[in-house]
């Protein structure tokens, strides 16, 4: 039954990303839009912090937390990627040579990727203004997103074991993978030296 709940929770997170990466190949972004390209990216970072703020909610009310996690995290980071990936194309787009090269989808993505792996071979750059407070904003989102929000799905699995620990309780919780090691019965409160 764990490996069952294992691949089952890796199939849903290559599913997750798959359809994302699809979605950002097809659908129209080079299209002309009202809005410009900061606020396509703070309406895109704002679904990533409702998006992030339910997977929290999910990863604690899981009977199995960890493997929510990981499905979690399989859709906030590509998801917070293909926001810049989309910025990135949109500005080049808009603005003639923001970029060192002109950008097609694969392109901003792969600059979006070399830029959250802090790689930044540098075959692309940013030359415009726009284009490198975008960068810059990607930097610092980069920085929260690995430190922030992978501390906080961390709390919510510890947060979820703990209410699973406290709802489930006996030997129904000890048997799932995700519940965290039970403790034995004789380190139970009372028997402590000194309780």
């Amino acid at each position: 039954m764990p490996r069952r709940r294992l691949l089952q929770a890796l199939l849903r997170a290559s599913l997750t990303v798959t359809v994302l990466v699809v979605l950002y190949y097809q659908l129209p972004f080079t299209a002309p839009i009202d809005a410009s390209t900061f606020t396509l990216l703070a309406a895109g970072l704002l679904l990533f912090a409702v998006v992030i703020a339910w997977q929290i909610r999910s990863i604690v009310r899981s009977a199995y937390p960890a493997l929510r996690a990981i499905e979690a995290l399989a859709a906030a980071i590509p998801l917070f990627l293909l926001v810049f990936a989309v910025a990135y194309l949109k500005l080049d787009d808009t603005t003639a040579q923001s970029f060192t090269e002109p950008l097609d989808r694969t392109d901003a993505l792969y600059f979006t990727i070399t830029v959250f792996a802090t790689v930044g071979f540098g075959d692309i750059a940013p030359v415009t203004t726009a284009a490198r407070v975008a960068t810059m904003v990607q930097m610092v989102g980069d920085l929260l997103v690995v430190g922030l929000v992978l501390r906080i799905m961390l709390v919510a699995v510890k947060q979820g074991r703990e209410r699973q620990a406290a709802v489930g309780g006996s030997a129904d919780s000890s048997h799932r993978e995700d519940a965290g090691p039970a403790a034995p019965p004789y380190l139970a409160k009372h028997d402590e030296p000194g309780a």
